[in-house]
């Protein structure tokens, strides 16, 4: 039970919760049992025979209720017998008690199982949608090799609203990665709000600042048509990239989003820090100009850019994952083996178990005469290991 239980992903601590609550009933009732016996007849243990199926009623399923609750039929009545009193009064009024409280604990059985089936439909819904309005880039865009992955937290009944987009326009590669405030259908709205105003901008705006007030006025725009996306409540955080075509450099306007990392092909890494930070899209507290930023983004070297699913994920000690910590030093073959290591790291960080969704994009401007295609290789670490 519990190697199948790590090979689905979930912690020590919650293996360990779980086999508490499957053993809590049978502890219950064996404690009753005792306290029954060895007490005189004037206490009787029927509160603890009544609350073995309660407690079993919201973590068994519907089987596994109807046996507990039968359990403690039976035990109660072993017991009335073996005193000889079995068919008195008192021990019936305590079998009818008992028999109540467990018909009580399938009813009860019944609602979770049903509100914990409608989550799930809702949660599916959710990510298909999601899904549907994040396609999957093509793995080279304007010369550039490209990867994304979006990956709906395990622990969570919603999916978020992560986001990513990558597009060819006359002024560059384009890319936006952002998170949306909420969870559910309402935050795959405004993503597809987003990803749409994104597609257009990209394509018409010559300046990437002018990207990000067209992003602004579209979320305006569907804030007073719908009221769906609050003041507060309904900001995104984005980084908006722009890669010229033959140029060596990428613009950056970040706006209150998780900092993008530079890996460089020979394992260092760059935090790219915004030189004055700006608030989130949508939060309409005022008006700020936009100022991209640049660097120099040589042959060979990744831009990475993801939402603070990545950044946040905790291990069961609550340390965050810090992604430049463990990609620092590190190389790999190109940006699909890379997102692969990343979420396969996350996974070990948590447990397997992450709270928050996550969007990972991550581009390559590949070295002069490398191959189309690559062979997919470990990861290769400056240190040894594959951290």
């Amino acid at each position: 039970m519990g190697k199948r239980e790590q090979r689905r992903g979930r912690r020590p601590d919650e293996i360990r919760n779980r086999r508490l609550v499957r053993a809590l009933p049978g502890l219950v009732i064996i404690i009753a049992l005792v306290f029954d016996f060895f007490t005189p007849p004037a206490f009787t243990a029927v509160p603890l025979f009544a609350a073995a199926p309660l407690i079993a009623a919201p973590f068994f399923s519907l089987a596994g209720t109807i046996r507990v609750g039968a359990a403690s039929l039976v035990a109660i009545a072993a017991l009335r017998l073996y005193h000889g009193s079995l068919f008195q009064v008192v021990p019936s009024i305590e079998l009818l008690t008992v028999f109540t409280v467990s018909v009580l604990a399938v009813f009860i059985n019944g609602v979770v199982r049903r509100s914990n089936e409608q989550l799930a439909s809702a949660r599916v819904i959710a990510e298909t949608a999601m899904r549907a309005v994040l396609p999957t880039p093509s793995d080279r865009i304007g010369g550039l090799y490209v990867a994304a992955r979006y990956e709906a937290a395990q622990a969570d009944e919603f999916v978020g609203g992560d986001l990513f987009s990558v597009t060819d326009t006359p002024y560059g590669v384009r890319l936006v990665v952002g998170d949306v405030r909420g969870k559910g259908l309402d935050a795959v709205e405004a993503v597809a709000v987003i990803i749409g105003a994104f597609r257009e901008a990209a394509e018409q705006e010559r300046s990437l600042e002018g990207v990000a007030q067209r992003l602004e006025r579209a979320l305006a725009r569907e804030s007073s048509r719908s009221g769906g996306l609050d003041a507060v409540e309904g900001f995104i955080t984005a980084v908006l990239a722009e890669i010229p075509p033959g140029a060596t450099r990428v613009r950056i306007v970040n706006r209150g989003h998780p900092e993008p990392l530079l890996l460089h092909s020979d394992g260092a890494l760059e935090v790219l820090r915004p030189t004055l930070p700006a608030l989130p899209l949508g939060m309409d507290l005022g008006v700020w100009p936009d100022r991209s930023d640049e660097w120099e983004l040589p042959a060979g070297a990744t831009l990475l850019l993801y939402t603070d699913g990545l950044s946040e994920a905790r291990d069961a000690a609550g340390v965050f994952y810090d992604p430049a910590e463990r990609l620092r030093g590190r190389i790999f073959p190109g940006p699909e083996e890379l997102l692969s290591a990343l979420t396969d790291d996350v996974r070990l960080h948590t447990g397997g178990v992450t709270t928050d969704d996550m969007a990972l994009l991550a581009v390559v401007r590949p070295t002069e005469g490398q191959p189309e295609r690559r062979t997919t290789v470990k990861i290769v670490g400056l240190g040894g290991g594959t951290g």
